[in-house]
């Protein structure tokens, strides 16, 4: 599922979890903007932070891929079962392969050339440094608006995931996606402790308080009103929704369910439960214990890369479990899955990242002011059928108010705008057209 919300008054969809300001015209209730400090040790008394935005560029140096590829030969395996697939985790024989390409055919100066074509930028933010990329559209055809819309990616993931979608949103006429009605210019930032952005030195950092920062982004960019997009940052199921399950297989109508819900979400133990009992483990390991876990794909390239990869494999499509290659190849290429990997080794920010499900999950989400608030302004949703669990619209409402755009998608998964940038933009343009014309 990917969020995208009109920012007529500020809101943020961060990775699917939604955190939001209702500074509505209207008298709603809202949630306090607040303020923070994440740099190291107690916060500077009366000192002005730097709000300068200053140019950014990835550089990489021989020392770094020799120690890769020192680690990468050192790597020992251990054979999988036969005929165990992906059931068991990564496949170590598809693995060996896989280092292999990267040891002798992938090529990391290359790929930083490609990750350096858009303009990377830092800012200092409540004491880290915030990286991100900003780029505007080439060319705008007279008369027309350029809407500036965030887009926020989630875990394992990285800024990169939107490259394939950028030229289709700043470029939509020229790859056929309309006459040019719709121009964007796009900014997408590093979450705090992911890749290029300094990872918080100080405990309790929150999705919360990743939407103030972002907010304050696009504050300092010049923006006072602009659309986010975000994929699905975790699953929180509420007890209204377990109310609904047991009604919707039998009368789908009485809670609001269409035929192609049912379709998505039935039989209910198998596509929900054992699904994501399956694919969550990785959640409870980082949501307790992260630096522990950390602490060895930290140190290997090799534990990394499965670690990583594995969630590309059933996250875009649940039958790629039964693949002896986990169908990695079959939607992405391996140059593109191992820069997304890179951009976690050479920052060396996956235990942060991981940090990041244990200061979300350290308390209950239905006691968090933001959890009984629910969203105002214009929302639209993307369903994609190969999600690890579906959102029906009646569900979605309990959250968001005002869904001006519900779309079941013909296929994808987790990575929309990494595996469908085509169909993402197209519903993104769709989306906001509407969201214009109100």
């Amino acid at each position: 599922m990917w969020l995208a919300l009109s920012l007529r008054e500020p809101a943020l969809g961060v990775g699917g979890m939604v955190v939001c300001w209702l500074m509505s015209r209207r008298k709603i209730k809202r949630l306090e903007m607040g303020d923070g400090w994440w740099g190291s040790g107690e916060r500077p008394l009366r000192e002005n932070e730097d709000e300068r935005i200053r140019p950014f560029k990835i550089e990489t140096s021989d020392k770094e891929i020799e120690d890769l590829h020192h680690r990468l030969d050192q790597a020992r395996y251990a054979p999988p079962l036969e005929g165990a697939a992906f059931h068991y985790g990564f496949n170590s024989d598809y693995l060996q392969k896989v280092v292999a390409y990267w040891r002798n055919q992938f090529d990391w100066n290359k790929q930083v050339e490609i990750l350096n074509k858009y303009p990377h930028f830092h800012t200092t933010i409540e004491g880290i440094d915030i990286h991100f990329i900003h780029v505007k559209p080439p060319y705008v055809p007279h008369g027309r608006a350029v809407q500036p819309i965030l887009m926020v990616h989630g875990w394992p993931g990285s800024f990169y995931e939107f490259y394939k979608i950028i030229p289709l949103l700043t470029e939509p006429a020229k790859y056929g996606l309309g006459d040019g009605d719709v121009v964007f210019e796009v900014i997408c930032p590093s979450i705090p402790g992911y890749g290029f952005s300094e990872a918080p030195h100080q405990k309790g950092f929150d999705s919360r308080a990743t939407a103030r920062i972002f907010h304050k982004l696009m504050k300092r960019l010049g923006f006072k009103e602009y659309y986010v997009q975000g994929g699905d940052w975790g699953s929180r199921i509420t007890t209204n929704m377990l109310v609904q399950v047991m009604l919707g297989a039998y009368v789908p109508w009485l809670v609001g369910f269409t035929r192609e819900d049912v379709r998505r979400m039935y039989p209910f133990m198998q596509k929900n439960v054992y699904d994501l009992l399956r694919e969550s483990g990785y959640l409870h390991i980082q949501a307790t214990k992260p630096d522990t876990a950390g602490c060895g794909v930290n140190d290997s390239p090799v534990g990394l890369a499965a670690y990583i990869l594995e969630k590309f494999s059933t996250w875009t499509n649940k039958s790629f479990l039964h693949k002896d290659d986990g169908g990695l190849e079959s939607k992405y290429s391996l140059d593109e899955l191992l820069t997304n990997v890179m951009i976690y080794w050479v920052t060396s920010s996956i235990v942060p990242s991981m940090r990041y499900y244990k200061e979300n999950f350290s308390q209950d989400p239905h006691l968090t002011n933001d959890s009984r608030i629910g969203v105002y302004v214009p929302s639209g949703i993307a369903a994609f059928p190969e999600e690890i669990a579906h959102t029906p619209r009646s569900w979605a409402k309990m959250i968001f108010k005002n869904i001006v755009s519900y779309s079941y998608m013909p296929r994808g998964g987790h990575f929309a705008a990494f595996e469908e940038p085509k169909l993402l933009a197209q519903d993104i343009i769709h989306f906001v057209r509407r969201v214009e014309q109100l």
